[in-house]
């Protein structure tokens, strides 16, 4: 018997958490691990006491006709990486990998362009997680580094008028 790969054993967990997401359109799961231990999870879904979109049975997003990756204050939902950063102790975050995977709402297929938002990528930077890995397909995936996204401060870029 072959055994998993590491990175995939953790973007296997990863997407085991993305099934607990509430979003009607794509949930993410998101693990941040250190020295080889999960020090916590977080999953697309609403604020704690309020009522998910699921729950409600309509995505404002979708109901405004907002694209992919613009607007995301209209959205009702704390997003994957936020929650697992919110948590997790900061002293444990230092140095730490994220995984984080995708999943189409309605039919479950891994959303293979996942990407962090630009607010995400914020709070990672300042958890002072080293790496994010994205899956892309059942075994393959992307590894980024995030002093890439401090260097390569796509927050300027020209679709934001910088």
């Amino acid at each position: 018997m072959k055994r998993r790969d590491k990175t995939n054993y953790y973007l296997d967990i990863a997407q085991t958490v993305a099934s607990r997401g509430t979003c009607l359109r794509r949930n993410y799961g998101a693990i941040i691990v250190s020295h080889d231990q999960i020090i916590s999870t977080g999953y697309t879904g609403a604020p704690r006491g309020r009522e998910n979109c699921c729950d409600l049975g309509f995505c404002l997003r979708e109901k405004m006709n907002i694209p992919r990756g613009e607007r995301y204050e209209m959205c009702r939902s704390v997003h994957a990486e936020a929650n697992a950063i919110i948590a997790a102790a900061r002293d444990l975050m230092i140095g730490a990998t994220m995984y984080v995977v995708g999943l189409y709402a309605q039919t479950g297929e891994l959303v293979s362009d996942s990407n962090s938002c630009q607010m995400c990528k914020r709070m990672i930077i300042n958890a002072g997680i080293s790496e994010v890995v994205f899956r892309r397909s059942e075994n393959d995936f992307e590894k980024i580094r995030v002093c890439d996204w401090i260097e390569n401060d796509d927050s300027l870029n020209e679709k934001f008028g910088y």
